[in-house]
């Protein structure tokens, strides 16, 4: 329970929901193309920074990259990219919490990806809190209607907004999958090094790929996000920190226990939906958080 990687995941999951929180804000201000470029331009120096303290101040040698990195890598970097989008993009149907919630059935689809690819196993408990913290998904994307019923259920999960965060969780799962593959394929010792170049090599590449689609699709849009560096410089540091959270704890544990434990980012934005953008929740969203908390005690239990 007390393994490195929880504290590790714990803390990418609070950066994570600072981010997202960050992109809500400046949702409103520019496009989802805008807001999903923010979260890698600004990202970059910080990411580069922390590749390069890793091998001065760390010790840490650089790693040889190789082909099965690159494709891990860029596989990566652009289903998190198509991620990202969909999950702000998100935001315009559901208030922030229970927007967030549709994209967290990425744990089931990277314990899917990440035994297909890497061969990674879960335990019976883990499976167990996977499905409970699945029901608390369910339950809270039916929160709103007036009735829960089996109707309802599955009517919520085939609308607009459930496809999307299935879509957004889909993505997830794959570049979490990728990102442990790519870190892995670098080989040595050193955890923090595997994740942190890793990091770096992916943040340039997502910020090539979004650079050149606004400037061919959305001009103007890369004008606001330049704009809007004093907001968005703090998008990328929190992202960065995040993405360094997450990387490290995949690069030490199985990317579906990472992303099972990652669902406390459910309780950090809760909190910040109550606390900070005044959306009220209700008893049934109650019950689905504490649903998937259970989840998260049990996967650690049993972990």
């Amino acid at each position: 329970m007390f393994e490195l990687w929880v504290p590790i995941t714990i803390a990418a999951a609070f950066l994570q929901n600072v981010r997202s929180s960050l992109q809500k804000y400046l949702k409103g201000r520019m496009g989802t193309s805008g807001a999903t470029m923010t979260r890698f331009i600004y990202a970059v120096p910080f990411a580069a920074l922390y590749a390069y303290s890793l091998h001065t101040w760390g010790g840490f040698n650089w790693p040889t990259p190789n082909g099965r990195f690159f494709a891990y890598m860029m596989t990566g970097g652009l289903t998190q990219i198509s991620a990202t989008a969909l999950l702000v993009y998100l935001f315009s149907f559901q208030n922030f919490a229970v927007g967030t919630t549709f994209s967290k059935t990425e744990t089931v689809q990277a314990a899917i990806f990440g035994a297909v690819v890497l061969g990674d196993s879960l335990s019976i408990g883990a499976l167990l809190a996977i499905f409970i913290s699945l029901i608390g998904v369910v339950i809270l994307s039916v929160a709103r209607e007036s009735t829960m019923t089996l109707r309802t259920i599955l009517t919520s999960w085939t609308g607009k907004p459930a496809l999307i965060g299935l879509a957004s969780g889909a993505c997830f799962g794959i570049s979490a999958v990728s990102y442990r593959a790519a870190s892995l394929s670098l080989g040595g010792e050193g955890f923090l090094m595997q994740a942190g170049f890793t990091l770096a090599f992916v943040t340039v590449f997502q910020t090539l790929v979004m650079t050149v689609y606004l400037l061919i699709r959305e001009p103007a849009e890369l004008v606001r996000v330049l704009k809007s560096w004093r907001i968005s410089v703090w998008v990328g540091l929190s992202g960065m920190a995040a993405s360094a959270g997450w990387f490290t704890a995949m690069t030490i544990q199985n990317a579906a226990y990472v992303r099972a434990l990652g669902q406390i980012e459910l309780l950090f934005t809760f909190a910040v939906s109550l606390l900070f953008f005044k959306e009220k929740t209700n008893p049934k969203e109650t019950i689905g958080i504490l649903l998937v908390c259970s989840g998260i005690l049990i996967l650690l239990l049993y972990v």
